[in-house]
């Protein structure tokens, strides 16, 4: 009987990583950067497809069975590109261009029209969690614990015993040089940018602020408040890494492999924090620090014109 035992959660484990797995085909960037590299432009199109491959999926995890404890993760990410696709074609419609100022014009109103819609979308897909999670604190949308314990890891000189009190400033501060060292250098910033891009500075930390929070909330959230408990924590993590570095590889702050390497390699630390210690708090500080800098850095290239 154990043997069976034994047999049949191993079945029951590969099943569920077949399953998770596969839908990285479509929730990910990878058609994208496929079709840019070895076609052209990614088409408007695209999106449509990646939300009827995760209907069709959905569907499947709530008719069969064997999938249905899919269907959780299913649905969050099915409302996640679902909204993705509604927000891109109000991105595109003329009332919508018309309604505030162009990023040309004004830094703060540029990128307050990109996080109007971002902010709709995080509220759907917190929606979304809540109807199937009920508690805030089984999807993250608490502080956690500040002093949690970190788990070991040999490679990163991290012992038992260790905080994330202490970690947590270590893997932020080390993400934010990481971004502004490379970032600052290939500029050629004068001291006349400089001090035209100081105003714009509160702005730049709200931006990466609220960029923080939303991506913690609809890339991080759906999957780690779903998957640990069907493909294991480390497996969880490493989707989640892919994931992450595959949505910054065409449009990230460093684009190509270089930036989907180090976006990816943060959202491993993130993942691990935000399993740690049960909540947002060090996943969001983690994620802003080296927002912040990219933000500011987007304040002055607005200054250079």
């Amino acid at each position: 009987m154990a043997a069976y035992t034994h047999f049949s959660n191993v079945a029951y484990r590969t099943k569920m990583m077949l399953m998770v797995w596969v839908s990285l085909l479509w929730i990910s960037d990878l058609p994208n950067i496929l079709f840019y590299y070895l076609i052209g432009p990614v088409p408007t199109w695209l999106i449509y497809v990646k939300f009827g491959l995760m209907l069709l999926y959905t569907g499947i995890c709530l008719i069969m069975k064997g999938f249905k404890p899919v269907l959780p993760y299913a649905f969050f990410m099915l409302v996640f590109i679902g909204g993705v696709m509604a927000l891109d074609w109000v991105k595109v419609q003329d009332w919508w261009q018309d309604w505030l100022p162009r990023a040309e014009t004004s830094f703060f109103w540029g990128y307050a029209k990109i996080y109007i819609r971002d902010i709709v979308l995080v509220l759907l897909v917190i929606i979304a969690m809540w109807l199937v999670k009920r508690k805030r604190a089984s999807f993250f949308l608490t502080s956690g614990e500040w002093q949690a314990p970190i788990d070991p890891v040999r490679w990163l000189g991290i012992k038992s015993g260790e905080s994330w009190r202490f970690f947590g400033w270590i893997f932020g501060l080390t993400a934010m040089l990481a971004v502004a060292i490379p970032t600052l250098l290939s500029m050629s910033i004068t001291k006349e940018q400089l001090i035209r891009a100081i105003p714009l500075i509160p702005a730049a930390l709200l931006f990466a602020g609220i960029n923080a929070f939303n991506e913690e909330m609809y890339y991080r959230a759906p999957m780690l408040s779903t998957l640990p408990r069907l493909i294991g924590k480390q497996q969880a993590m490493l989707f989640n890494a892919i994931f992450f570095g595959m949505a910054h590889f065409l449009y990230g702050s460093p684009p190509g492999v270089i930036g989907a390497a180090m976006t990816g390699f943060l959202a491993w630390l993130i993942c691990k924090s935000m399993l740690e210690t049960k909540g947002l708090a060090w996943p969001w500080l983690i994620h802003f620090l080296p927002d912040a800098m990219i933000f500011f850095s987007y304040a002055l290239l607005f200054v250079r014109g």
